[in-house]
């Protein structure tokens, strides 16, 4: 069994926290891509919606629906 110095733990729990806060800061960066996905997708919800209520109002030539 291997003996680790004093110095040996102490580079082991800086690498882990290194590697902590590299994930920390990926973590981040999915929560903002997450939103701005979410928000995309509302958007064009919306725009698709959009689309639906005009082309039923006025028919698939373009001209309103008698």
């Amino acid at each position: 069994m291997r003996r680790y110095t004093k110095a040996d733990l102490e580079a082991l729990v800086s690498c882990q926290l290194e590697n902590l806060n590299a994930m920390h800061d990926l973590l981040r960066i999915m929560k903002t891509q997450n939103e701005l996905l979410e928000n995309a997708n509302k958007k064009l919800k919306d725009e698709v919606t959009d689309f639906k209520v005009h082309y039923y109002k006025t028919g698939k030539s373009g001209r309103p629906k008698d």
